[in-house]
């Protein structure tokens, strides 16, 4: 596991996040924000909204599914997926994080319910279980580095916003929909609280700036290199990121096995940094734990090189696990990743003082817990 980047700017000196209990037993918690929280703090770093599935994922597969045949995988497990892969990122990277979804009342809403709200610690007071509906499921086949999805659920039935949601949050993570507005968007930026934006594909094929209306309210915007290309006709990531800073602040243009490339309009900085090596068995919600982390250094203030490696870190421990969300990695999985690539007698100096910021963030005191991963079956007994 090597970290094969290119030499970027010396990390500026930090305070010492703070460890601390969990939120139960097995998990000692470290706070990112710890020296920028005061009292007049929102009760939320991070609120999200979105669709809650159960996912299902085979991987171990030799190839695709070939019509007419059985396949046999040799690995499956179980997690909750969609909106739940980014909300578990960010708890288990320390932030308090609150999350508006509908939940079926079935076996599978109430497992993915109990492994966010107890496993996790993530609060779900604006979210609802919605009785006879039953939560959407994907499956999801991964093989050659690649995976294949197949999903099914339907439309929860409407419900009148509450009063206080969105609540107050330091930053929320939308997913922008073409054509759509989002009023939640605008409600929360009038609040303060800082917006950062993905997308989804466009299948209209439009590929219109102006029809993702809520971009106006957005911070930062972090889509992959063919939607950035896409939507502003440039024909490099590196020129589309420059080009999507005339209608947002902060660009991040993902770039996958090449890593990311961000520009900031408000301090024309612009940071590069090269992708991490890793054998990937599962990329399900890889994208979800790089934006994670890239909000996680934004709103600890760190330096734009900076939130690019530790996004891209987070992104590549997420891979080597099942799961969408339960491969999310934690503190003590970055801590073990920063000390193992100092033990390797050959390691690139250039690539160490890339992630030479590490050092500052992860306490001496740190040790390993066990997290959640995802499983092979739902209904087995829980452990004393």
């Amino acid at each position: 596991m090597t970290a094969s980047t290119g030499e970027g700017p010396q990390p500026t000196a930090r305070a010492v996040p703070t460890v601390r209990e969990g939120r139960n037993c097995h998990a000692a918690h470290v706070d990112p924000l710890a020296a920028r929280r005061g009292r007049a703090d929102p009760p939320w770093d991070v609120y999200l909204t979105g669709t809650v599935f159960l996912d299902i994922i085979f991987t171990g597969l030799d190839s695709a599914p070939v019509r007419g045949t059985e396949s046999w995988a040799r690995g499956m497990g179980s997690s909750p997926g969609g909106v739940a892969n980014m909300a578990t990122a960010l708890s288990r990277l320390g932030l308090k994080t609150s999350l508006a979804a509908a939940f079926g009342d079935d076996h599978y809403g109430d497992y993915c319910w109990d492994a966010l709200e107890q496993g996790e610690g993530i609060d779900l007071t604006p979210s609802r279980t919605v009785p006879g509906w039953h939560s959407p499921v994907t499956v999801s086949m991964a093989y050659e580095g690649e995976r294949t999805m197949v999903s099914h659920g339907h439309e929860p039935p409407p419900e009148e916003p509450a009063p206080d949601c969105p609540p107050r949050a330091r930053a929320a993570v939308a997913s922008l929909v073409p054509g759509r507005r989002a009023p939640w968007i605008a409600q929360a930026a009038s609040r303060g609280t800082r917006i950062f934006a993905d997308v989804g594909w466009d299948d209209t094929g439009a590929w219109d700036l102006a029809g993702l209306a809520d971009l106006e309210h957005c911070e930062a915007f972090l889509p992959n290199a063919e939607e950035a290309m896409r939507y502003t006709g440039a024909t490099c990531p590196r020129a589309a990121a420059h080009a999507l800073t005339e209608h947002v602040p902060l660009a991040v243009v993902t770039l996958g096995a090449d890593g990311a490339y961000a520009v900031d309009r408000r301090t024309g900085e612009d940071a590069e940094v090269p992708a991490i090596a890793v054998e990937a068995l599962d990329p399900t919600g890889a994208g979800d734990v790089f934006v994670a982390g890239f909000v996680t250094g934004t709103l600890a203030g760190w330096p734009l090189a900076d939130r690019l490696a530790f996004a891209g870190l987070t992104a590549a421990l997420s891979v080597q696990d099942f799961g969408g969300s339960l491969s999310a990695p934690g503190w003590s999985e970055i801590a073990a990743w920063w000390r193992t690539v100092q033990s390797y007698d050959h390691q690139n100096p250039a690539a160490l003082r890339r992630y030479a910021f590490l050092e500052d963030l992860i306490p001496a005191t740190a040790r390993p817990w066990p997290l959640r991963r995802a499983v092979p079956t739902i209904g087995f007994g829980r452990s004393a």
